[in-house]
């Protein structure tokens, strides 16, 4: 299967500053803390951060919601995954079969068959659709909740919304020390905080969790730290400074007391719950192999042992779903296996682990793909339908909410937008999706514009 890092739009890993993300990379552990430095309840960038700030809070006694986002980028096919249309004419429902799945009447693609053995735990939304064709537009919309903004004068300016992890962090902040907001192995276009600043980006895990060795980017202390071959704050500094991270593109208060944002990091690194939830390694063999040793199924189990002990939210990034061409075959491929054996294992063991209930699992792109199959047996792009897959946190468990025509060339029962998507989303993670957020320059903006709660979602 090819294009794993880029799409038809030529989208390139790590370059999301087409859509004016203003240099929004993913930091690495020393950039998140200095950054969150400036915003510690009673500083003065504290205080600002958390002006109009307003959430829903959980009841007392329950657990909060952890969400894993596993996101499709490019737009997986509804045909062959989870709306088949096995009636229609060839040139529409293409080369797969839908199969059986642990539901009675609920089918899917023979290409997902390990996704329908646990039907049972998860709910298909096969009516959420919008209106933008073009991968940088959906991307915004469906991480957001927001449409792309289009500038109505020359010269006028825009406001992006902040990624759905984004708004977690801002709302949550750490816990224990953990990041609130991690993605990996790189982060989606439209994966930052935008006017949340980048205190709230993502912290990216990159490289390979299926490789030998394999350790988190800035997680290891540096030789002199944890030799005790440092004497000096400035041996320190030079020690931190070298441990690999993105660069700091943000225009930040660089006004940051070493001393504090140091020792927080310092105490993740040797804290043994941050070390254990990052070391893969230590798990039982047999479930890494339910997992699929390879990277996305490895990431996949790090995303488990990362909500497991408090992150908030996790986005698992999988490129190469933009099948203009040869899908059929890049469907019978490594890329939709892995998937498939590796999303199936997730569900299977957060359920196994009466982790579900207090985890939101989410997997989607940007859009779904057109009803004819083109000249070149692919797929073109199509926002008109898409299906998209909830387990967890209280969505029924062997649900089909919303369907599409016949055909499958639009939602047609109970349609909702990606605003209803967003809306629900915040409701379970507990935020108010109604709240006026402020940009960095006092403008106000609705987190969620007339969104409206999905009810089925809620049972």
């Amino acid at each position: 299967m090819t294009g794993l890092t880029h799409n038809c739009a030529g989208m390139p890993r790590r370059d999301f500053l087409q859509l004016g993300l203003g240099g929004v990379l993913g930091l690495g552990l020393t950039d998140v803390l200095r950054l969150r430095a400036a915003s510690i309840p009673g500083s003065a960038a504290g205080l600002g951060a958390l002006a109009g700030r307003k959430a829903i809070l959980p009841q007392a006694g329950s657990k909060p919601v952890n969400c894993i986002l596993i996101w499709l980028d490019g737009g997986p096919s509804h045909y062959e995954t989870f709306d088949p249309k096995p009636d229609a004419p060839s040139e529409i429902r293409g080369d797969f079969k839908d199969i059986a799945t642990a539901v009675p009447g609920m089918r899917f693609s023979e290409a997902v068959p390990n996704l329908a053995k646990v039907a049972d735990k998860v709910t298909i939304l096969r009516s959420v659709c919008h209106r933008d064709p073009n991968h940088g537009g959906g991307n915004h919309y469906m991480m957001t909740g927001a449409p792309t903004p289009v500038p109505v004068a020359c010269g006028a300016s825009v406001t992006f919304h902040p990624s759905y992890g984004s708004v977690v962090s801002h709302h949550r902040g750490p816990h224990e020390g953990m990041p609130p907001y991690i993605s990996m192995p790189q982060v989606s276009r439209s994966g930052g905080p935008n006017f949340l600043g980048g205190k709230h980006a993502p912290f990216v895990i990159d490289g390979s969790p299926n490789a030998e060795g394999f350790r988190v980017r800035d997680v290891v202390l540096p030789s002199e730290i944890s030799e005790g071959r440092a004497g000096s704050r400035r041996e320190l500094r030079a020690a931190l400074d070298r441990m690999k991270r993105y660069p700091d593109r943000l225009a930040e208060d660089p006004a940051v007391v070493f001393d504090e944002y140091f020792q927080q990091g310092v105490a993740l690194v040797q804290s043994p719950a941050a070390q254990a939830a990052f070391d893969v390694a230590r798990e039982d063999a047999k479930i890494r192999e339910s997992y699929g040793r390879n990277d996305f199924g490895q990431r996949l189990l790090m995303a488990r042992r990362l909500v497991e002990v408090g992150v908030s939210w996790v986005t698992v990034y999988l490129g190469g779903w933009d099948h203009h061409t040869k899908l059929f075959d890049a469907y019978k491929g490594d890329t939709v296996k892995n998937m498939d054996r590796g999303v199936a294992a997730l569900i299977q063991d957060l359920d196994q682990r009466g982790l579900l209930d207090s985890t939101l699992v989410l997997l989607l792109g940007e859009f779904g793909r057109t009803p004819k199959v083109n000249k070149d047996a692919g797929r073109d792009h199509w926002p008109h339908a898409m299906s998209i897959l909830a387990a967890g946190a209280g969505c029924p468990r062997g649900a089909v909410i919303g369907a599409t025509d016949a055909k499958g060339y639009a939602a047609a029962v109970n349609v909702h937008s990606p605003e209803d998507f967003a809306a629900s989303l915040y409701t379970k993670m507990g935020i108010d999706p109604t709240q006026t957020m402020h940009t960095n320059t006092g403008r106000p903006i609705q987190l969620v514009n007339n969104g409206r709660l999905i009810k089925e979602l809620f049972t």
